[in-house]
């Protein structure tokens, strides 16, 4: 039984692709389980076709080949119902916990050596998206049996799982609060002020909303471009 006390329903979820590259590859698998505050659970999951050929390196890992997808929808096809599964998420405000990360604060190892450790099962469904999404509930159920002194509280868990910096206004730290202003915090533009280059450099700003930054990060530079800025946090 899961004792981790929650506001709003917790999702976790997984994937296979046809590889890694974030920008060129497809999703083939997606399986989500939603906890719901009051402990129901519901099972989404959504065979795809990637609508390219999947890299045979890539069918070796996750056990999915062309002949298995191809009756499948596309995703385009399916969007719609993802993203009623999802509701409407932006990553502001919202709080992440994640099982690997407290396995290998603990516990150094991967997935399969997890359950095996917390729950004394085999993983034999290994690399399944559901097998994995059901592991990854069994591993953290286990861990709260393990630890006695693990967060149950959503935000507290969060923070454990997600250390940062307290300056940082992102969770990747690309944006820090320097003074009380927003700066830069990587490559050429680090130390400049956010304020000031939506006022004197738009295209620098309209560059980062172009390339693969992290949602929460994109959101604020977004917003600077139309005048809009987070408060500062307070001084400690």
């Amino acid at each position: 039984m899961m004792p981790l006390k929650t506001d709003r329903p917790l999702a976790f979820f997984d994937i296979e692709s046809t590889g890694t590259n974030v920008r060129a590859d497809r999703i083939i698998d997606l399986a989500v389980v939603k906890l719901h505050p009051d402990g129901r659970r519901e099972e989404h999951t959504f065979r795809v076709n990637p609508e390219r050929p999947i890299p045979v390196e890539a069918s070796a890992v996750h056990g999915i080949y062309d002949k298995d997808v191809k009756d499948c929808p596309t995703f385009k096809q399916v969007a719609s119902k993802v993203a009623t599964v999802f509701v409407p998420f932006i990553a502001e405000g919202r709080r992440v916990v994640d099982p690997q990360r407290i396995f290998h604060q603990r516990e150094p190892r991967d997935l399969t050596a997890a359950l095996r450790f917390y729950c004394g099962e085999l993983h034999l469904g290994a690399h399944g998206a559901l097998d994995d999404v059901l592991a990854t509930i069994q591993v953290l159920e286990g861990q709260f049996g393990k630890y006695a002194d693990l967060p149950q509280d959503i935000e507290a868990l969060n923070d454990y799982c997600n250390p940062r910096d307290p300056s940082w206004a992102d969770q990747t730290g690309k944006l820090k609060w320097v003074a009380g202003e927003l700066t830069i915090n990587f490559g050429a533009k680090q130390g400049q002020k956010l304020r000031e280059l939506a006022q004197s450099d738009t295209g620098y700003l309209r560059w980062i909303l172009q390339k693969n930054f992290p949602r929460d990060t994109t959101e604020i530079v977004s917003n600077a471009l139309k005048g809009k800025f987070p408060p500062a946090p307070a001084a400690n």
